[in-house]
């Protein structure tokens, strides 16, 4: 990975951290429609084994299955991406994702046979990408969709580059990531999480050591992000959101706050600013390890229509 983090981008961390919100209230069709919505959660572990749990918006937590097992070397890998599942005959399903193990970025990909929990012998291949993913990197995620019948890859990373922070962005081609760009401004941001997925853009949910939340709409060509304010407070306990989308146009939304091990759901509506409508779905029933990496299993075809 190239070392030279060019700003292309200035979004001032002022603007991160400032003004003040009024919540929208919930409403009666958000809260149904949340019922209905659930995500499969994904974690690699300190023994580099995979994961996947049910998240349901009850809120309800199905049994934790622990399997694939040994996938990375132990204590190694760390800031999983989203990972994509398709369906295979006879049984199970194939998972491509990407992940780091060291300082090194690694495309996973595998077959699971009926249980979901053991690899299909001979099909699991790890491909490495690049280095230079050191601890600077709080964040990485892929987002590959065909948003109106355009196919696009980009991968993100949340980097804390000196005093500054830098969101990067890049382009997967068949030939390799290029097209690198970074966006400067971004320090005051604790973590991210994708919720939109359109043809020309990506946006994310941010929140800030300060506890406020934002979305960042990162274009997927050029020009800067737009970083608009959704809430101002209450935020700074989550060291990881997970998003799925629910409904035509809304995010089932989990923070987990590894200092606790707890999870708190949320039912997002269409990002809208400071009028989005967010409902707090409660404590999820289970206990989320701090020692783990969570991602997001995926089905192919799924975009994100949350912003």
């Amino acid at each position: 990975m190239t070392k030279n983090r060019r700003a292309l981008g200035a979004i001032a961390t002022a603007a991160l951290a400032t003004s003040t919100l009024v919540p929208a209230p919930a409403t009666a069709s958000t809260a149904g429609q949340s019922a209905v919505c659930s995500m499969q959660l994904g974690s690699i572990t300190p023994g580099g084994d995979h994961t996947l749990q049910t998240i349901t918006a009850t809120p309800s937590a199905g049994a934790r299955k622990v399997g694939p097992k040994d996938l990375y070397p132990d204590g190694q890998a760390h800031l999983p991406t989203a990972v994509r599942t398709e369906l295979v005959v006879p049984a199970g399903e194939q998972r491509t994702g990407l992940a780091v193990v060291g300082v090194r970025m690694y495309g996973t990909s595998y077959i699971t046979d009926g249980t979901g929990t053991a690899i299909v012998p001979g099909t699991l291949k790890q491909t490495l990408i690049g280095g230079g993913w050191d601890d600077l990197h709080k964040y990485v995620e892929l987002s590959h969709a065909s948003p109106g019948g355009i196919e696009r890859s980009n991968v993100y990373s949340l980097i804390n580059q000196f005093t500054d922070g830098l969101i990067a962005r890049w382009t997967v081609t068949p030939t390799g990531w290029k097209y690198y760009t970074t966006y400067g401004g971004f320090s005051a941001v604790k973590t991210m999480v994708l919720i939109g997925q359109g043809s020309t853009y990506d946006t994310f949910l941010a929140t800030t050591n300060g506890g406020a939340l934002y979305t960042v709409r990162i274009p997927t060509g050029a020009g800067k992000p737009v970083v608009t304010k959704v809430r101002t407070s209450t935020w700074q306990s989550f060291e990881t959101l997970i998003a799925e989308k629910c409904g035509n146009s809304g995010t089932l939304l989990l923070g987990i706050d590894k200092d606790t091990g707890a999870g708190y759901l949320y039912a997002v509506g269409h990002a809208n600013g400071a009028a989005t409508v967010i409902k707090g779905l409660g404590k999820v029933p289970t206990t989320f390890p701090a020692t783990d990496s969570y991602f997001r299993y995926f089905s192919g075809g799924i975009v994100l229509t949350g912003a």
